[in-house]
């Protein structure tokens, strides 16, 4: 195998582990909260924060790392425009994650406490919640842009 090879395999993973990871965390926490199980709630983003940890973080290490690798090793120019749309999208995405993590601490400690004190969670959960969704639609969709870009390289 060769070094580009490996390279472009462990792009793609760990593409596939953040999007992946990303999308069923939202899909298991938008249909917890959808129960308003104080509990389940409570455990699901424990579990989301643990995941974004564990997943979501090396990806997101990965991509960027492996990503300018196979450029120097394809011969592409930093300026191509489909790459700078890519970074720029990729920064986008960033922007959005970076305030979704600090939102699901925040909202993992209000269900701890109130599966702890067996009480509803605070509407600042829910406004919270209302957030952390709004700001998953554009780092997706960026998400979605730059597979696309990638595979067909348009520009």
């Amino acid at each position: 195998m060769t070094t580009y090879l490996l390279i472009k395999w462990l792009h793609i993973l760990s593409g596939t582990v953040l999007f992946g990871t990303g999308i069923g965390i939202a899909f298991s926490k938008w249909i917890t909260d959808r129960s308003k199980n104080v509990k389940a709630i409570r455990i699901v983003a424990e579990h989301t924060v643990l995941a974004d940890w564990i997943f979501t973080t090396p990806a997101v290490i990965a991509q960027p790392l492996t990503g300018f690798i196979l450029i120097y090793l394809s011969g592409y120019s930093m300026y191509s425009s489909w790459i700078i749309y890519t970074l720029f999208l990729y920064v986008l995405a960033g922007c959005c994650w970076l305030p979704v993590v600090w939102l699901q601490l925040q909202m993992r400690t209000m269900a701890i406490q109130a599966d702890a004190n067996n009480l509803p969670l605070p509407e600042q959960y829910w406004k919270f919640t209302r957030f952390w969704f709004w700001l998953g639609v554009p780092a997706f969709s960026a998400l979605v842009v730059i597979y696309g870009l990638m595979v067909f390289k348009p520009i």
